[in-house]
């Protein structure tokens, strides 16, 4: 039987290897209960709390003392989540877990996505991502395996000798001081070189001193921002280390890139022309060294620079450069631990920040959707650009129309100050900035206008910021116009969350703009070229050119995007058995119970026959079959003289495997095929 202070030994023990390996450890019993947890992984902590999610879990960790124990030794597994675990038999009717954590970067992205837009988004970010661990291999796993097995032996054996004069044991109180001094005493009687953090570092006092700086550090970075917290890291190295030309990299797709500068780099405008997989770099990462680099310039003797790769499971994500030349290999090292240690916390600020931004974007598009439904075709352009400019929190803003013909811009809306001026330019419209906008198809987003080298506004026009937004806006390869924003409230500047919302609303807006010239302005030849005349809905010559264009978005931006054809069942029955007319009233009755519950971005188009099909961009898998069992439920419940009329559908949705406009409609006509083999008048997934 022990005593309470050889448990709060154990304890203390246990949050010690835990904390110092970066691991997850929870003691169980029999009966799969937690006994003691130290350093547990936050999702770990909601999912089993949940009782949606906590059977799931349980058919992993729930078997933990299972598995040890019949195994007699410490058994591997991925758990539910996709976190790496150990069970780990142990003395006294128990078991280890270790673990708990995410050893390849794209179990670590599946599981983002889940709690972003899939089924654990209902788990509140700052608690489910309060405590996420990360490891780079199954070393610390093994390691930490072994040692507990080991330390937990010794344990006992040392615990045997301080029970030698128990009525001394029992007589000191359990408190910090004493527990400090049995850590001590255990230490020495098992010779284990490395039983808790503080001991272990006592012996180095050099590498106390950097571990004590680091645990402050990294303790104080979840409170900041992604941004603050990467300029925190860079003073850290500064008054740490001594060094002073500093920059810090980036990924962008599979390439590095500066985006801070410290020192004589902010001067000398270094270029970095490095790929993120670079075998020298994921070498460096994982022998925890750095890079050498040599600078390109004009002097017969280039200057080095160390690179230290940021790594998150096997994926490096930042890049730390150290430019002013380190001679001292100890620095060296130091440096390359500080960035294989950092990188935990810096994914973590990373996605909360992602979490953060979904969330706004989410609410932006379902403010600017419910707005969209608002807009009156009698005051098409200015309630448009109205609806556009609230979303964007721009007091002015405008949108000018393209003419391919005569290559020149017309303001078709104002709105803000000086609105009325801007709608009666005539000449130069759009030379300033939208001409080249368009031209390039790449928006611009400009803090201050007065760095770029843009050449000033006329003073007539009044602007009151120097930070603008000007979006090009397309259908397919057509070139529709151009969209500017300034003013922005609060004399804020434009920034990448901002484009973000322009990224996700711009092609609803340039659909919407093509309908109404084609409505408004169009011969009748050019709007029954894309124009079903039966229904009103689009056709296939409108659709796949849309189609390829949303397919580069989301090749592009990694946007989630669906697919759905559907068929009237047994449409020929009613032509047969009521005539044509009757089958026409069908189509249109089916179509517009189809479309009442679109979104203003969804494409509804007539592929032929009794077939339709509607892209939904930006939506995923599971979102798409909510919105085909909604259409589905929509037609069954017309109430119709004749015959029931039902649609069966078939689901698709953008993939690595399903990329390209004839694997998608590919795989959806064949999950439709599926659902009318299987009893027709439901919605079927295509299943790879």
């Amino acid at each position: 039987m022990k005593t309470q202070t050889e448990n709060l030994l154990w304890e203390n023990l246990q949050d010690a290897l835990a904390e110092k390996n970066g691991l997850a450890i929870v003691l169980v019993d029999e009966d799969s209960s937690a006994v003691l947890q130290s350093n547990n992984n936050s999702m770990c902590r909601a999912l089993y709390n949940s009782h949606e999610f906590a059977p799931e879990c349980a058919k992993f960790c729930g078997r933990a003392f299972e598995m040890a124990n019949e195994a007699g030794v410490a058994v591997d597994y991925k758990c539910y989540a996709g976190l790496n675990c150990k069970a780990v038999p142990m003395k006294e009717n128990t078991a280890a877990i270790i673990g708990r954590t995410f050893l390849k970067a794209e179990d670590y992205r599946v599981a983002t996505q889940r709690a972003i837009s899939g089924d654990w988004k209902g788990f509140a970010p700052s608690a489910f991502f309060e405590n996420v661990l990360l490891s780079g291999s199954t070393k610390n796993l093994d390691s930490l395996a072994n040692r507990l097995q080991k330390l937990r032996e010794d344990e006992q054996i040392a615990l045997d000798e301080l029970n030698a004069k128990p009525e001394k044991l029992e007589e000191m109180p359990p408190q910090t001081e004493e527990i400090s001094k049995l850590v001590e005493q255990f230490h020495q009687k098992t010779e284990e070189k490395t039983v808790t953090i503080a001991t272990t570092l006592e012996r180095n006092s050099e590498e106390a001193e950097d571990s004590a700086g680091w645990r402050s550090l990294f303790g104080s970075l979840l409170n900041l921002n992604y941004e603050k917290a990467f300029h925190s890291i860079l003073e850290f190295l500064l008054s740490r280390y001594e060094v002073k030309d500093l920059a810090w990299l980036e990924r962008k797709a599979n390439r590095l890139e500066i985006i801070f500068a410290i020192g004589d780099l902010k001067a000398r405008n270094l270029q970095i022309s490095l790929a993120a997989d670079d075998k020298r770099l994921i070498e460096a990462a994982q022998n925890e060294k750095s890079l050498e680099l040599r600078e390109k310039n004009e002097s017969e003797t280039p200057e080095k620079i160390n690179l230290f790769p940021i790594v998150v499971g096997s994926r490096i994500v930042n890049a730390l450069i150290v430019a002013d030349g380190i001679k001292d290999e100890k620095t060296k090292k130091h440096i390359a631990r500080f960035c294989h240690s950092v990188a935990p916390s810096l994914e973590i600020l990373r996605l909360r920040e992602e979490i953060s931004r979904r969330a706004i974007l989410e609410n932006a598009l379902r403010k600017f959707n419910e707005n969209l439904q608002k807009v009156d075709e009698e005051d098409f352009w200015t309630n448009l650009a109205q609806v556009s400019a609230e979303l964007l929190r721009a007091e002015r803003g405008s949108i000018l129309l393209f003419d391919e013909e005569s290559e020149s811009f017309t303001v078709k809306a104002a709105v803000g100050t000086r609105s009325e001026y801007l709608k009666n330019l005539t000449e130069n419209v759009g030379k300033r900035v939208a001409s080249a906008v368009l031209s390039e198809n790449k928006p611009a987003v400009v803090e201050d206008v007065t760095k770029i080298g843009l050449r000033a506004a006329p003073f007539e026009w009044g602007y009151k910021t120097e930070s603008f937004i000007s979006y090009p806006l397309n259908v397919g390869t057509r070139k529709i116009g151009v969209m500017n924003f300034t003013d922005r409230i609060g004399r804020k500047t434009y920034g990448k969350a901002d484009l973000e919302i322009l990224n996700a609303i711009a092609p609803q807006i340039g659909v919407l703009i093509d309908r109404f010239n084609l409505k408004h302005q169009a011969s009748d030849f050019e709007q029954q070229a894309v124009t079903d005349a039966l229904t009103g809905l689009l056709n296939r010559r409108y659709l796949m050119p849309r189609l390829e264009e949303e397919i580069k978005r989301s090749s592009r931006n990694g946007y989630p995007m669906s697919f759905v054809i559907i068929d009237v069942d047994d449409f020929g029955k009613f032509n047969k058995d009521f005539g044509v007319q009757t089958g026409d009233e069908v189509l249109r009755q089916a179509v517009k119970a189809m479309t009442s519950g679109l979104r203003g971005e969804d494409v509804a188009a007539r592929y032929g026959g009794e077939e339709f099909c509607v892209l939904l961009p930006q939506t995923t898998l599971r979102e798409a079959v909510a919105i085909a069992e909604r259409m589905r439920q929509a037609v069954e419940n017309i109430d119709f003289p004749s015959r029931k009329i039902t649609v069966s559908l078939g689901v698709t949705t953008f993939s690595h495997e399903v990329s390209n406009s004839e694997t998608i409609i590919k795989t959806a006509d064949e999950a439709l095929r599926k659902a009318k083999q299987n009893g027709k008048n439901r919605v079927q997934v295509y299943e790879n």
